[in-house]
C-alpha cells in the first residue's frame, strides 16, 4: 500500500479505525473521515505520517461531493476506498418506524453509493483503484429484529457486485466484506445470552475482532487481490456455512 492514498469512511472507531491503523502500517496515506470532524483529525494525528482527517456526512450528497473533491485536490489521487460508515438499529418488524428505515437506508445504502460514485470519479482519471464495501452476514442470513438492517446490508452486497461489473473495464476493483458478530460498539447492546448462542453457532466458537475484518480489507485493497472483484467475502468465523 506504500505510496497509495486510502480513504476510509466512518474511520473514527471500530472496524474503520482498525482498518486505518493497518493501512497506515502498510505504508498508505490514510484519509480518515467521520461525522465528527474534530475526532477524525485526532485519529489522523494519532496515525501519524501523512494521514489527514475530514468531516464527512455520507447521507449528504453535497458533503460527499465536496469532501472528495477536496481530498483529490489535497492528495492528488485516490487509490483505495473503504466504505465503512454505517448504522445499526434493532426493531421487531411490527415496530419498525418509517424514520428508522429512512435512516438505515440513507446511511448504509445511499451513503455507500454516494461515496463509491465520488471515489470512482477520481480513480477513473488513472484507470485504477480498489474499493471495499462493508456488507454483513445478516444481509445474507437474516436476523430477527433486524429486518431493516438486513435489507440495507443485502443492498450493499448488490452494490458491490454491480459496481464491480461497471467499473472493472475502467481498472477499478470493487469487493465487499460481510462480517459476522464482531466485538465493536455496534453489538454492545445485545444480551449476553444471545451472544452466547451466536458464538455456539459459529464454527470457530468465538466473536470476531475488528482486526479480523481489517486484515481482510487490507488484502482486498492490495495487489495480492489484483484479480479479485465482485466478491462478497464472509468474515464470520463460520457462522454461515
Amino acid at each position: 500500500m506504500r505510496g497509495r492514498v486510502a480513504v476510509i469512511t466512518g474511520a473514527t472507531r471500530g472496524i474503520g479505525r482498525t482498518t486505518a491503523e493497518l493501512l497506515a502500517e502498510a505504508g498508505a496515506t490514510v484519509v480518515v473521515t467521520g461525522r465528527d470532524g474534530g475526532r477524525a483529525e485526532e485519529v489522523a494525528k494519532e496515525l501519524g505520517g501523512d494521514a489527514r482527517g475530514y468531516e464527512l456526512d455520507v447521507t449528504d450528497p453535497t458533503s460527499v461531493s465536496t469532501v472528495f473533491k477536496t481530498i483529490a485536490a489535497d492528495h492528488g489521487r485516490i487509490d483505495a476506498l473503504v466504505a465503512n460508515a454505517g448504522v445499526l438499529e434493532d426493531a421487531l418488524i411490527g415496530m419498525i418506524r418509517p424514520e428508522l428505515i429512512s435512516r438505515m437506508l440513507d446511511t448504509n445504502v445511499a451513503g455507500t453509493i454516494a461515496t463509491v460514485q465520488a471515489a470512482a470519479r477520481v480513480m477513473m482519471r488513472k484507470k485504477s483503484g480498489a474499493v471495499v464495501l462493508l456488507a454483513s452476514i445478516v444481509g445474507e442470513r437474516g436476523s430477527a429484529g433486524q429486518t431493516a438492517y438486513a435489507a440495507s446490508k443485502a443492498a450493499v452486497a448488490a452494490v458491490a457486485r454491480s459496481a464491480a461489473k461497471e467499473l472493472g473495464p475502467r481498472g477499478i476493483r470493487v469487493n465487499a466484506v460481510a462480517p459476522g458478530l464482531i466485538e465493536t460498539d455496534m453489538i454492545k447492546h445485545l444480551p449476553a445470552d444471545l451472544l452466547e448462542r451466536r458464538v455456539a453457532d459459529t464454527a470457530l466458537r468465538r466473536l470476531g475482532r475488528a482486526e479480523d475484518v481489517a486484515r481482510t480489507i487490507r488484502f482486498l485493497l492490495s495487489d495480492d487481490a489484483a484479480f479479485v472483484t465482485g466478491q462478497v467475502l464472509g468474515v464470520d468465523g463460520g457462522l454461515v456455512l
